[in-house]
């Protein structure tokens, strides 16, 4: 049983990297292919394509640039610490806005895009309005020509006024402001200067026309609708959305946006307001146009009487406290719940502010995602402790179980009834040894969850080479560290197997960089120092695991193998101070043994 227990094992690992190996050289890497042939089409790098270049989409509209769909009308520049774009005074819709805080790529200076106006492809912007029955001269809405009355560019020691009138009596004053993060504040008056009531009722939309293909790719990650409605996170990946085209909601206050990996664009309306939500796709010229809308109550305004209505808009980085502190200050319910903890939350979120707390005290995220990995061991340091002794006692009983397997050979069933009772004998629990890799496990995802969701660890760098924690080592043993000039990415066929991906996460590699070499290593003495498995069969899969998992880690962040690295060395050093107290053979003596004979 335990012969086709193993050969099951085997025949697991080989079909599941066959299929991780088809998998990249059928999908990925014919895909990646097309989109750097038609990046090269175009003439255009990535980020010249964000900011200028003309898309055609192969059976669909022709888009323009972000320079002509700029001058399709009057704008107001806005410029702040963290910000820099435009507003357009048609709709007073955002729809033009980088964040200057943060580049595209490690090596380059352009900042990353988060709106883009109507016109280009992808296009993805904010704007307000109101509807009303039967309003005479209209409400405003997307189409409406502001006029601008006062300042003349958008800064936080700047706001803006716009002005517009329906010619019937209601006058229309919104004051737009900003603050040095990335919040901002719509505040609209509403003079009815006719002869009868009103009723009107205020929205805010965020809307995306098409999703880029980079988006909501990721099983991890969750990447769609977002949102707390009804003191409840609301969530809908693109996928889903598109499943279910409307969704309705119904809330007091709340929030509800788009969110990407690291960007987030909400709807905050004023938190005491009843609001309806709702969330639609539809096919708009070949793609969805997905929209988040969320309308507060009406509102009736009397005869010779003015209201103000006061809405917010999010736009930029999920920085944790920066969400926690409108959380704070504004009253935005579970705001930093628009970061992606995981299913592990309440790991994930202290692991996090751990990290972040190191970070505090010796400025780099790498120094102290190995502060943390000692804290950990710490606290687990009683329950490995019993399981190292554990199992420096069964390697100590080796020689016995080797004895007993020979004198029954012919007879499994009694081997394992004579074993059994030489553990009870000299109390040894076969099973310790699992207790720490278990309790590991959860902390390895939520770890995994902080460096891949966090925009704290985004280019984060630690030492020498590793200038991003978030993305994988970037050395790679096909040219030896570097010392050979050559891109093997660029390989035919095999290229994107042993290369490095622009993302750096995920995905099955051949590649081993030199952190993914030191785990190895690190994991193969750890595991030495464990007694072997009583069945060769066992022992042969055991000594693959070290090999399998270099090759399973390497395409894994930075980050994540420092801190599986620095683990087994801290496992080791316990283990190897445990077995020395038992007195028990431990490869690390034999290999100072034979080097000092050597």
């Amino acid at each position: 049983m335990q012969q086709d227990n193993a050969r099951n094992t085997i025949l697991f690992i080989v079909i599941t990297v066959a299929i991780l190996i088809g998998y990249q050289m059928l999908v990925l890497q014919p895909q990646a292919e097309r989109r750097e042939a038609m990046l090269e089409a175009q003439g255009a790098t990535p980020a010249e394509k964000a900011a200028e270049g003309t898309v055609l989409r192969p059976e669909g509209p022709v888009f323009t640039d972000r320079r002509t769909a700029q001058a399709a009308g009057p704008r107001v520049p806005i410029e702040t610490p963290t910000l820099r774009g435009s507003l357009s005074l048609r709709g007073a819709r955002v729809d033009d806005l980088f964040l200057t805080s943060y580049d595209e790529t490690l090596d380059s200076d352009t900042p990353v895009e988060l709106f883009r106006p109507q016109g280009t492809e992808h296009a993805y912007f904010a704007q307000f309005g109101w509807l009303g029955q039967n309003i005479a001269g209209g409400v405003p809405g997307p189409n409406t020509d502001w006029t601008l009355t006062s300042g003349e560019t958008l800064t936080p020691q700047t706001p803006v006024t716009l002005v517009w009138d329906n010619g019937a009596g209601l006058r229309f004053t919104r004051v737009i402001s900003i603050d040095d993060q990335y919040m901002f504040s719509v505040a609209d008056t509403v003079a009815n200067l006719s002869a009868d009531p009103v009723t009107l009722a205020p929205y805010g939309v965020v809307e995306r026309q098409g999703v880029p293909e980079d988006l909501g790719r990721q099983f991890i990650l969750h990447e769609g609708a977002i949102g707390v409605m009804g003191d409840r996170l609301k969530l809908e990946k693109y996928g889903d959305w598109v499943k279910e085209p409307r969704i309705d909601y119904a809330s007091t206050g709340g929030w509800l946006g788009i969110t990407d990996k690291y960007w987030l664009a909400a709807i905050i309306p004023d938190q005491t307001d009843a609001v309806d939500a709702r969330l639609t796709v539809d096919e708009v010229g070949g793609a969805n146009l997905h929209q988040v809308q969320v309308m507060s109550e009406e509102v009736t305004i009397q005869p010779g009487r003015q209201i103000v209505e006061t809405q917010r808009l999010f736009a930029g980085a999920k920085r944790a406290e920066i969400l926690r502190g409108y959380e704070s200050s504004l009253g935005v319910p579970k705001f930093d719940l628009a970061i992606d903890w995981g299913m592990f939350w309440f790991l994930t979120r202290p692991i996090f502010l751990i990290v972040e707390f190191f970070y505090g005290l010796v400025g780099n995220f790498g120094v102290a995602i190995l502060l943390l990995t000692v804290v950990i061991k710490l606290i687990m340091f009683p329950l490995a402790n019993k399981s190292y002794e554990s199992m420096s006692k069964m390697k100590m009983l080796q020689p016995k179980m080797e004895e007993l397997k020979a004198k029954h050979k012919d007879d499994p069933a009694k081997f394992q009834q004579e074993m059994m009772g030489l553990y009870q004998k000299e109390k040894v629990n076969p099973l310790a040894g699992c207790l720490p890799i278990l309790v590991q496990i959860p902390v390895f995802y939520a770890l995994y969850k902080v460096l891949f969701v966090t925009i704290e660890m985004r280019h984060a760098p630690f030492f020498g080479w590793i200038r991003d924690l978030s993305s994988r080592d970037p050395t790679n043993i096909w040219n030896l560290f570097g010392l050979i000039p050559w891109d093997p990415g660029q390989t035919p066929l095999i290229g994107g197997l042993i290369g490095v991906s622009a993302t750096g996460m995920g995905g099955f590699t051949l590649s081993l960089s030199v952190l993914a070499i030191v785990y190895g290593f690190t994991m193969w003495l750890q595991m030495a120092m464990n007694p072997p498995p009583p069945d060769p069969v066992q022992r042969r899969i055991f000594g693959l695991m070290p090999i399998v998992f270099t090759f399973i880690m390497a395409p894994f962040a930075a980050g994540l193998l420092i801190y599986w690295t620095w683990n087994n060395i801290l496992s080791i050093i316990q283990q190897y101070f445990i077995m020395h107290r038992f007195k028990a053979d431990n490869p690390i003596d034999n290999l100072l043994a034979r080097f000092r004979k050597a």
